[in-house]
């Protein structure tokens, strides 16, 4: 049986993306090596696990070939504020991808870019 999903995201700038996601609240409770520059970190927000894993070290230690270049996926953060988290974090500097908007009759979204160009969509129930 399998247990403790978790979505690992391939970044050139790891110590760039962990500090955004950490900025979002999410938790580091791994980091390897344990000390110094990391190539691999785990982030937990509300029992939803992320991990950022170094490019050149996946395809070193384990010969995969990440491509940087489509992003098929997204992460979804629920907020209370979407309009607000929105401005706040295109203030500090993330691409907006679409701005805040009622969809369906009770939620109000928005899409913003993360360092590395990872779509993540900001919810709230209205």
């Amino acid at each position: 049986m399998f247990r403790a999903p978790q979505i690992t995201f391939y970044s050139e700038q790891l110590p760039v993306l962990r500090d955004f996601y950490l900025g979002l609240g999410f938790a580091q409770r791994f980091q390897h090596p344990p000390e110094g520059d990391p190539i691999h970190v785990e982030l937990v927000l509300e029992g939803f696990n992320l991990g950022i894993a170094d490019v050149a070290s996946a395809r070193k230690d384990h010969g995969l070939s990440p491509d940087l270049t489509g992003r098929a996926a997204e992460l979804v953060l629920w907020c209370e504020d979407t309009d607000g988290e929105f401005a706040r974090l295109t203030a500090a500097g993330c691409a907006s991808l679409s701005a805040p908007h009622d969809w369906l009759a009770s939620l109000r979204i928005a899409w913003i870019a993360d360092p590395d160009g990872n779509p993540i969509q900001l919810v709230q129930s209205r």
